[in-house]
């Protein structure tokens, strides 16, 4: 087996989407240009995407790292939204898509159109995820958008599974594909419910942080898997499962934590930047496949089924979002008030991916009576370019239209200040904690080593407060930036130290690890994560 091409795909597009980061341009839009551009450079190797790896191998971890980064009581707050978009929506555009297309392409069969809807409905996870953290969308709007793509792959892929049995002629009727599609939905949610009691214990009970996070990598394929086997939502299954855990992570220990979010970060960022890549490569497969269809044609239905991507979803979203207000007055006293901004950037946001192609590639190549499936080649490029159109118009434009709207981005000192207060609620219990601990004379200190808890303590509680002061007028640092940058100098020198002493043979290696350890943690401490700009 030759793991060149997979070797170089990861590093090309690992390259350019830490190239992204450096200008305005979203990374899944740059790893589409650079997919599109190399897939016609000589010596590059042809990528197919299959659907028997992307569903189960990729999509797996990715949602789970979506999920377990969303909020379980943020998502609860909007199940409304978020169920309207990721479940009748997506019903909605299988249907509405498919008959537009039925009618505005000429000789596809509307059996064939319905399963070009259902490839076509569901908004991609990873795009939305991507996208919401680079344009900085208000909070509310980018709970829903996160929701809805976490649970819409789901009812897409169900809702393919009966238009596609309807193509192959295998007669499934409404009453069948509706039982079908609520088998899936209720047997996934089932699935989740009963693996995620057990999952969490395992993680709890594990000692070694090595294994606890080995498990970790395993979750979201051991969820989609055990769902898949009994024919209900692998993707509802791992999205139950990684809210539950992600939800209760504070029960773990610390270690599990520190290296559980940095391998996850890892992993997602080399599956997100080879997807993308990879949605660019397919392009001189899907062009070759056209087969008896005239290239300027097919452009020109692409365009149609685009728009009609597009019109249906501002369709079903204003709606969506204001006739549940007018007619009970109950969500009107429990939700806030939504302008017309809302729903523009959520309809505008509906960007397809990598699900999209993977389903479209899994269509059979005949029906049941051995005959060709009808324009399935057409299918897969229209499917394609959906994907291409979206991400590259609608993902490069959004940016511009939330700067237009105005729209009011995350309030940094708001936030800052509700840190500062729950820091000084749990500096306070902590405090009086220590003075019960201290009052027990099996936890007799000396006096310096109890004032050092103390003054960890004071530390952690007067930080947050210092970022809201007046900055130096020198360096431009508040006080909180002036220590941590303090601390790492300090850190630094010590760390040379000790690296001097292991190359004069005064310490061994192992040694030195242990004291490099040390200073990592502290470092750590002292460390501040600036906002994610992906």
């Amino acid at each position: 087996m030759d793991v060149l091409p997979l070797v170089g795909l990861v590093a090309a597009s690992t390259a350019v989407a830490g190239a992204a980061r450096r200008t305005p341009v979203p990374a899944p839009l740059l790893l589409v240009a650079a997919g599109l551009i190399a897939s016609y450079l000589p010596g590059v190797p042809t990528y197919t995407l299959d659907a028997h790896v992307v569903l189960p191998l990729l999509l797996p971890p990715l949602l789970y790292t979506a999920a377990v980064d969303s909020s379980y009581l943020d998502l609860r707050a909007n199940v409304r939204p978020v169920a309207l978009l990721s479940v009748g929506y997506v019903l909605f555009a299988t249907v509405a898509v498919g008959w537009l297309a039925y009618r505005l392409v000429p000789d596809l069969p509307l059996t064939a159109a319905l399963v070009l809807g259902a490839v076509v409905a569901p908004p991609d996870a990873v795009t939305a995820a991507a996208i919401a953290r680079r344009v900085g969308l208000p909070g509310r709007v980018t709970t829903v958008l996160q929701g809805e793509s976490l649970v819409n792959d789901a009812t897409a892929i169900t809702a393919y599974k009966v238009a596609l049995a309807a193509a192959v002629g295998e007669g499934m009727s409404w009453g069948a594909g509706i039982g079908e599609f609520f088998l899936a939905a209720v047997g996934g949610v089932v699935v989740g419910l009963v693996l995620m009691v057990p999952l969490h214990w395992l993680r709890t009970h594990l000692r070694e942080a090595l294994l606890q996070n080995t498990l970790s990598l395993l979750i979201p394929f051991v969820a989609y898997a055990a769902a898949e086997r009994v024919h209900a939502s692998g993707v509802l299954a791992v999205v139950v499962v990684a809210l539950y855990l992600g939800h209760r992570s504070w029960q773990v220990d610390f270690a599990t934590r520190l290296q559980e979010e940095a391998v996850r970060k890892m992993v997602a960022f080399v599956l997100e930047s080879a997807v993308f890549a990879l949605i660019g490569l397919q392009l001189p497969f899907v062009l070759k496949g056209l087969g008896t269809y005239a290239v300027g044609d097919a452009v020109w239905y692409a365009v149609l089924v685009f728009l009609a991507v597009v019109v249906v979803r501002f369709v079903w979203v204003f709606p969506a979002t204001y006739l549940p207000r007018w007619l009970s007055k109950r969500i009107r006293a429990r939700e806030p008030d939504t302008d017309w901004t809302a729903p523009l950037i959520v309809g505008w946001a509906g960007m397809r991916g990598v699900v999209s192609l993977a389903i479209a590639f899994s269509i059979p190549f005949t029906v049941s009576d051995g005959s060709p499936f009808p324009a399935r080649n057409l299918v897969l490029f229209l499917t394609f370019t959906t994907v291409i159109g979206t991400l590259v118009i609608q993902g490069l434009s959004l940016p511009l239209l939330v700067r237009v709207l105005k729209l009011p981005g995350r309030d940094a000192k708001t936030e800052t200040l509700a840190e500062a207060q729950a820091q000084s609620e749990a500096s306070a219990a902590a405090e009086a904690r220590l003075d019960e601990l201290l009052a027990d004379d099996r936890n007799q200190l000396p006096g310096p080593l109890a004032d050092r808890l103390r003054t960890v303590l004071e530390r952690r509680r007067n930080a947050v407060w210092e970022r809201l002061g007046a900055a130096d007028p020198v360096t431009g640092e508040s006080a909180d930036d002036t220590y941590r940058r303090l601390s790492r100098e300090m850190i630094d020198a010590e760390r040379a130290v000790f690296v001097t002493l292991r190359d004069e043979r005064r310490i061994d290696d192992e040694m030195l690890r242990t004291l490099l350890r040390r200073l990592d943690l502290e470092e750590a401490a002292a460390y501040r994560e600036e906002p994610d700009s992906r």
